[in-house]
């Protein structure tokens, strides 16, 4: 019997699969599935279990962006209306920032608009190579204001400018070389590849990972003598870990 839930969420192997569910939509956001998709990062970040986190879409795209209704909904509500959705939308991206493990999106057909503002939002982005990125916002005269914070933190100055205000499409492999994408992967082999890839953070100490991904983003925007002093401190917490007590361990009594 087919799921009619709009995120799905399973584990398998120590690796959480969130799942956009709209397929026959493109998996376009609305306030239904971004509350669930708040639901499903929280469940994977309270889940000890979980070493890193898949965001997929089901179906042949990733995520097209707002749907009709929502879009139809901003164009008549009040301001603090419009406050209220935009500030749920903006607490999926700090959730992804927040969580304690790497959150990878894996990206099949169309992320644009939002969706592609919520696969820039995750930590790792891979990509079929016949996926297309985009934020076309401009052309109706909308604002992604959230994900260009975002955007300037993964991509040039001016790259960021051209892709926000020209709103063009771009393929994969030209989003590998702006920076927007980590990895570009044949369509056949897309999903052994995500799957490849996401099992190497199995290997690692969760911990680690952690500290790395919070003490990554939290020196944005430090100068440089902070910068150290954050991560000198973040050093000394990771010498505490059973992780690091254990692997000294290991690395000292091998043969």
């Amino acid at each position: 019997m087919e799921s009619k839930e709009s995120v799905l969420y399973e584990v398998r192997d120590a690796i959480a699969r969130i799942t956009l569910n709209r397929p026959e939509k493109r998996n376009a956001l609305n306030a239904e599935i971004i509350e669930a998709l708040k639901v499903a990062l929280r469940r994977a970040n309270h889940d000890q279990g979980v070493c890193a986190v898949i965001l997929i879409g089901a179906g042949s795209d990733f995520c097209s962006g707002a749907d009709l209704q929502t879009l139809q909904k901003i164009s008549s509500a009040s301001v603090s209306d419009n406050l209220e959705d935009v500030r749920s939308l903006m607490e999926v991206f700090s959730l992804i920032r927040q969580l304690h493990v790497p959150v990878i999106a894996a990206v099949r057909g169309r992320a644009l608009a939002g969706g592609c503002g919520l696969a820039t939002a995750c930590d790792l982005v891979l990509a079929e190579r016949s996926a297309r990125f985009g934020y076309p916002e401009v052309k109706i005269g909308f604002v992604p204001a959230m994900v260009a914070a975002i955007l300037r933190r993964n991509v040039s100055e001016k790259k960021a400018f051209e892709l926000l205000t020209l709103g063009a499409e771009i393929g994969a492999e030209e989003a590998l070389e702006f920076g927007l994408v980590n990895w570009v992967f044949d369509d056949r082999a897309f999903a052994d590849e995500v799957e490849a890839f996401v099992r190497r953070f199995q290997k690692l100490s969760r911990s680690a990972v952690s500290l790395l991904k919070r003490l990554l983003y939290q020196i944005d925007g430090m100068d440089f003598e902070d910068a150290l002093q954050c991560g000198s401190d973040t050093n000394v917490i990771a010498r505490m870990t059973e992780d690091c007590q254990k692997g000294i361990e290991r690395f000292l009594t091998r043969e």
